[in-house]
């Protein structure tokens, strides 16, 4: 089977250009993308202790489609009163991704998803967790070409979560910004401002 196009050049350019950036000379201690999370919550959508029929139905198929793989079925861990939900709600739906197939959804999400986001000006450079783990948002799922909109009775965001190993926040930044993450630059972010 053939190595994905992505995963080729952060073996190759990419991994060369951090080495040189920071200074890692042993080729283990490189930071390297372990895993792809993709989430989607749906609490609002509860009736009972079970999701909508039809929105659970959807949420499933869209995250089948867009992740080449079975999504799992996520319990709530605890009762949350204000929020209405009792342990062992279902809440939300996740998948995750890892080796050729985590590559490839990667490849799509910066080549072919982000670019179709309405009002795009840029992802968040600070959306770090201290650990050079990288999370973002998206507000709907018909960024995907994979999802026929037209079809689509439920219109659903979710989260995107990259485990990096071998990181802190630095390094991540610089290893998506060479893998093609389009960050906003300081001078074009309001938010940057006084922080």
């Amino acid at each position: 089977m053939e190595k994905p196009r992505l995963k080729t050049r952060y073996n190759g350019p990419i991994c060369d250009k951090v080495k040189e950036q920071f200074g890692i000379e042993n080729p283990m201690a490189l930071p390297r993308i372990e895993k792809i999370v993709v989430s989607v919550g749906m609490g609002k959508e509860l009736e009972g202790t079970k999701l909508n029929a039809s929105s659970r139905e959807q949420v499933m198929s869209d995250l089948a489609q867009i992740s080449g793989q079975q999504p799992i079925i996520r319990r709530a861990k605890k009762s949350v009163s204000n929020f209405k939900i009792r342990q062992g709600y279902e809440v939300g739906a996740m998948v995750t991704l890892r080796g050729a197939r985590m590559w490839e959804f990667l490849d799509r999400l910066i080549a072919l998803a982000i670019p179709r986001i309405k009002d795009f000006r840029g992802l968040n450079p600070r959306s770090f967790d201290g650990r050079g783990n990288y999370t973002f948002g998206v507000n709907e799922q018909g960024i995907f070409p994979e999802v026929n909109m037209s079809e689509v009775k439920y219109t659903h965001g979710m989260n995107i979560t990259l485990v990096i190993e071998n990181s802190n926040d630095d390094v991540s930044r610089y290893l998506l910004g060479e893998i093609g993450f389009p960050f906003t630059r300081p001078d074009d972010d309001p938010m940057a401002m006084g922080a």
